[in-house]
């Protein structure tokens, strides 16, 4: 097929330089035929499409073929074979053609049938402050030198295009709380409305049309902040575009390459600096005049004052077991004894865990979110300990206690005792009344005088809390003397001496 180069070249000898067509298809190579075709068509390119395709070996396969793909187009697109595997299975049926005509053929259809009609969507306007829209996307960082997949949450102002990013180990509800007081402080505001999926963090149940049934613990939220919350249409991305847009956008900009940090806390005062730096150097799509930033800015005067974060747990009712442990998201965490065998209310917020027992807090954790972990507080078993001393020495939430170091140094010398568990345990058992720093101060004093011992210590911490000596009583200068007797102890020899004349 003559490319367009050469049609180009034809044109130009005959046309500017006058050259006929003997001459041109000597000088160029081509045939005289092919230079008439190109000055007689006026044409700057020919292209060639066959009018029928002779299938000599697919021809019979076809119909076998299309139904293969036919059942194939009903599963998701990551269960399909591959061109390859469907032409091993027709050469077992006995096709004997080759590779690249069922190739050709599964493309043309695959192409044919996956054309999805084209949709006309309407450009949306947002008053400054009406609206924010929220979503969550998935992220690989490198965390202590391991590769980690967070949940980053997405906000962005509608108006303003002013973005916010937050990650997370979790995508639950507490760290949808969290995110929405984080993203209000960061903006210094909120808005009056604000645009979801159907998440079922948020959503209970989905009816025809707008109609939705939310969480109880969402909607409290909601009406913390004074926002109105508005779902989108199910499989309707486009009715929260701006932040669909966003997770592409900021994905490139934030998490390639990989960010490589040592805690998330880290990761999300970097996010926060990037979110800033990102709306100061960039044009707003609308006012292309002033920056993302720079709108952010008009915008920030037209939100609602933020009214501080919202008590963001979830909450449900379980019964601590009788070792005084709560199970919460395949983690144990120890519940002081008391609770023990008891029914308790375990509140989970997005950084830690807090058990109540009669609206009394029992138990108070940082979050783990590893799997299958054990989250102890000794002084949660101090009570059982003082009636079971024996346990100090094997009991799991003991091994490797972080105590102060004076009560571990009293520890250590008492291992060598007999009664040293016991003798430890009085000592722990004089925390509640004390308190730890009051019984640090004891051990310490002990130490410096050679003889710590349970009894040392105790005596030491009654002394402490003795009441001081009662103030002498101060004279009244009315009866005070003019003279002061002095002390003289010659004047009672001399009344000796007096008693012997006398005698004789």
């Amino acid at each position: 097929m003559t490319g367009v180069e050469t049609i180009a070249r034809i044109r130009f000898e005959h046309f500017q330089n006058r050259k006929g067509i003997k001459r041109i298809a000597r000088e160029l190579g081509v045939a005289r035929d092919t230079v008439r075709k190109v000055l007689r068509s006026q044409v700057t390119e020919f292209s060639y499409k066959r009018a029928t395709q002779p299938l000599p070996k697919m021809g019979p396969w076809v119909g076998t073929l299309t139904a293969i793909l036919e059942a194939e187009a009903k599963v998701p697109r990551r269960e399909r074979r591959s061109t390859q595997r469907l032409f091993e299975e027709l050469r077992g049926r006995g096709y004997d053609g080759a590779h690249d005509s069922v190739h050709r053929f599964v493309k043309a259809w695959r192409d044919e049938h996956a054309r999805a009609p084209v949709q006309a969507f309407i450009p949306l306007s947002f008053d400054p402050g009406e609206a924010y829209q929220f979503d969550w996307s998935h992220d690989a960082i490198e965390l202590a030198g391991l590769p980690m997949t967070v949940k980053a949450a997405h906000m962005r102002l509608s108006f303003s295009r002013m973005p916010f990013v937050r990650a997370y180990p979790r995508e639950t509800q507490e760290m949808v709380f969290d995110a929405h007081d984080k993203a209000f402080t960061f903006y210094g505001g909120v808005c009056r409305r604000g645009i979801y999926d159907n998440m079922k963090t948020a959503v209970d149940a989905v009816f025809v049309g707008r109609a939705r049934t939310y969480n109880r613990r969402f909607l409290q939220m909601c009406s913390h902040h004074l926002v109105e919350p508005t779902a989108c249409t199910p499989a309707s991305g486009w009715e929260k575009g701006q932040v669909e847009n966003q997770v592409g956008t900021m994905r490139d900009v934030l998490f390639r390459p990989r960010p490589r940090v040592k805690t998330l806390e880290e990761l999300n005062a970097w996010l926060e600096d990037q979110c800033r730096a990102y709306a100061q150097r960039t044009r707003h799509p609308q006012f292309r005049d002033r920056t993302i930033w720079e709108v952010f800015e008009e915008e920030r005067a037209a939100l609602a004052p933020f009214v501080g974060p919202f008590a963001g747990f979830s909450e449900k009712p379980m019964r601590a077991t009788t070792t005084c442990l709560i199970t919460h998201d395949r983690n144990k965490y120890s519940v002081d004894a008391r609770a023990a065998g008891r029914g308790v209310l375990v509140r989970a917020y997005a950084d830690r865990i807090v058990v109540l027992l009669a609206d009394e807090v029992v138990a108070d954790h940082p979050r783990s979110f590893k799997r299958e972990q054990v989250i102890y507080d000794p002084w949660h078993y101090l009570p059982v300990l003082m009636r079971k001393p024996g346990a100090l020495r094997n009991g799991a939430p003991f091994k490797d206690w972080d105590l102060p170091p004076a009560l571990a140094k009293v520890r250590l010398k008492l291992r060598s005792h007999t009664d040293g568990d016991r003798q430890f345990v009085k000592i722990l058992a004089a925390t509640p009344d004390h308190g730890v720093a009051a019984v640090e101060e004891a051990c310490a004093e002990a130490l410096q005088a050679g003889i710590a011992s349970g009894d040392v210590v105790v005596a030491i911490l009654a002394r402490q809390r003795q009441p001081p000596p009662a103030p002498s009583i101060t004279t009244p200068d009315a009866l005070k003397l003019k003279a002061e007797p002095i002390a003289d102890c010659a004047r009672y020899d001399a009344l000796l001496r007096g008693t012997r004349i006398h005698a004789t």
